[in-house]
């Protein structure tokens, strides 16, 4: 069995009344990318800076490779770091900023010089090393940062929302950037972000925060398509939330004049279901198995690639179907939307 490269144990943390880490535990394994998602507040950065070692937990382990480490100083845990700013040296050069911690560490000039070869060729910067790191652009500063944890081959890198103070384009290039190095070197990531997008386009797993509590760790499909919460659900952009109540006597719900039968007994009371945007369909043919409703369109916007048709179910429940198709419809028309009984999904909570 793999050992785990990284463990939480039952890690807590607060900081007067705030907690931001509550009795977490969770494992990440050799070589995957990994994201902690969650809004402001979630807990995810204060996570990432006590497995650094900036921060202490109150309570639990943190283990590298099998070795607790809570009580361990940073420069003793052979972890990597890049953060939201660049933290650049501006008195030094693109090469003498990436072979600072390789001098630190007392590693020869020659194997210095190499190491710093290898790794401007591994970000894309070959030539540039004798520049001054801090008036290259904001993606060249974002590479030289890279290359310079990357260099003392650490055995995990931690990254602190490293893309959000670059441009759109710039930011999706990056990503692009990130996932080949994380390819090539074969380096643990473990990556911090806000932004769903950046989260489902990066990563091998993903766990979700909230309140200093792991809602739910999973995949990047499954997390999108098969939320287990109405947290996730909601969190995750496109998501239609709706409320739906139990029928008596029936192992059944009761959404906007249907019933859906569930699967696992009689539930009581009022439960939530989701349905992701883009698989409802508000022109025919539906799906054979569709649930069909009657909904009165009240707003269209147009989002270049697809439109939003934001739309009022008969029990007054709001809905919005995401497509590329157009409807000869204005506010106000009532409309009829479709969607597979395989795209509800019943949410825990």
């Amino acid at each position: 069995m793999t050992e785990h490269i990284l463990e939480l144990r039952r890690v807590t943390k607060r900081f007067g009344q705030t907690v931001t880490a509550d009795n977490l535990s969770l494992a990440i394994e050799p070589g995957e990318f990994f994201t902690f998602l969650g809004p402001s507040g979630s807990g995810k950065s204060t996570v990432l800076r006590m497995i650094a070692g900036l921060e202490r937990p109150d309570s639990g382990a943190i283990l590298v490779e099998g070795r607790d480490v809570s009580g361990v100083e940073p420069w003793h845990r052979n972890l990597g770091m890049m953060f939201q700013q660049y933290a650049l040296f501006p008195h030094m050069t693109v090469a003498e900023n990436i072979g600072y911690g390789l001098k630190v560490r007392g590693m020869s000039e020659r194997d210095r010089d190499a190491q710093v070869a290898r790794m401007l060729d591994l970000v894309g910067l070959a030539g540039m090393e004798r520049r001054n790191a801090t008036l290259l652009s904001g993606g060249e500063q974002q590479r030289v940062a890279l290359a310079r944890a990357l260099a003392p081959a650490p055995r995990l890198l931690l990254l602190d929302e490293p893309l959000s103070a670059l441009d759109e384009q710039i930011r999706r290039t990056m990503q692009r950037e990130l996932k080949e190095v994380h390819r090539r070197t074969g380096t643990t990531f473990l990556y911090v972000t806000h932004d769903q997008e950046e989260a489902l386009t990066m990563s091998d797993r993903i766990a979700v925060l909230n309140r200093g509590h792991c809602v739910q760790c999973d995949t990047p499909e499954r997390l999108h398509r098969h939320p287990r919460t109405r947290f996730v659900a909601g969190f995750f952009r496109g998501c239609n939330v709706l409320a739906a109540a139990s029928v008596p006597g029936k192992a059944a719900l009761q959404l906007a004049g249907h019933e859906i039968a569930l699967a696992n007994g009689s539930e009581a009371g009022t439960r939530s279901i989701a349905i992701r945007a883009e698989n409802l369909h508000v022109t025919p043919p539906f799906p054979a198995d569709a649930l069909t409703f009657a909904a009165g369109l009240t707003e269209v916007t147009y989002r270049g690639t697809v439109l939003d048709y934001a739309l009022t179910l008969a029990d007054g429940q709001s809905i919005t179907v995401t497509t590329t198709q157009r409807i000869a419809a204005e506010p106000g028309a009532r409309v009829t939307i479709g969607v597979s009984r395989d795209d509800l999904v019943l949410l825990e909570d």
